[in-house]
């Protein structure tokens, strides 16, 4: 795919993989819409793309609601291009078990995962149908795939918005969508589940310790890297399917 001149959202865009694939589309062109609940975070972020000369606009707001969601594709038409977006932004809350996790809580990670994943295709697929084409990237994560206390709730929100992907691939054809699952990022989330605690937090800290300890984790620029390798094939034989950091492609 092209990406210099056309446009994309970004999720999750103030620090970690978001910041960093921000950053890295920035220097190749691209214009970017960033997005994230913290401002003075994403005000920084767009700095930065903003010193390689990049056109860029910073909306903060939580991209489950409607709102942030319609400022979003309005931002990007009116930069022109919209080519398509990467939902990154995520919430983890680690160490309560199911049990135990608050209403509050619970409703956080699903909304910031697959609430806002799904803001991202009713808004922007519409915008995106007249162009034929187009880009929709969820970042998904290897707990979709396993049971783990402590971040039962995360487990969860990813496998379903492992799935909410593989159903927009298979019923808009025409999008190249696909997941792709970034590998053990040295980020806040890992810092967090660090120092989790609550019913499934001695389980937790047991896997995500030895992993810093071990020098296991790899910096957002190197995922984000991997990233930008798949966002630069031509789309053919990407949708519907999951790729991780670690693949050959």
């Amino acid at each position: 795919m092209q990406i210099k001149d056309k446009t994309f959202i970004i999720t999750g865009a103030s620090m970690g993989l978001g910041r960093a694939l921000a950053e890295a589309l920035a220097v190749l062109g691209a214009r970017l819409v960033l997005n994230a609940r913290g401002a003075d975070e994403l005000e920084a972020a767009w700095q930065s793309c903003d010193m390689v000369g990049a056109q860029a606009v910073a909306v903060p707001g939580d991209v489950s609601l409607t709102a942030t969601a319609g400022r979003l594709v309005e931002q990007a038409l009116h930069l022109g291009d919209f080519a398509g977006f990467v939902h990154c932004a995520g919430v983890l809350r680690p160490g309560p078990l199911v049990r135990e996790i608050s209403e509050h809580d619970f409703q956080e990670v699903v909304s910031s995962n697959l609430k806002g994943a799904w803001q991202m295709i009713r808004h922007c697929v519409p915008a995106l149908v007249p162009r034929g084409s187009g880009l929709a990237v969820f970042i998904g994560s290897a707990a979709a795939s396993v049971a783990q206390p402590g971040i039962g709730s995360y487990c969860a929100a990813k496998a379903a918005e492992e799935h909410l992907c593989r159903q927009l691939a298979a019923e808009e054809p025409w999008l190249t969508t696909f997941v792709y699952r970034p590998g053990l990022v040295d980020t806040r989330m890992q810092d967090e589940a660090r120092k989790a605690e609550g019913g499934g937090a001695e389980s937790l800290r047991a896997l995500f310790r030895p992993w810093k300890e071990r020098g296991h984790l790899i910096m957002p620029e190197q995922s984000a890297m991997g990233l930008i390798r798949l966002l630069m094939q031509d789309g053919e034989g990407l949708s519907g399917k999951t790729f991780d950091v670690r693949d050959k492609f």
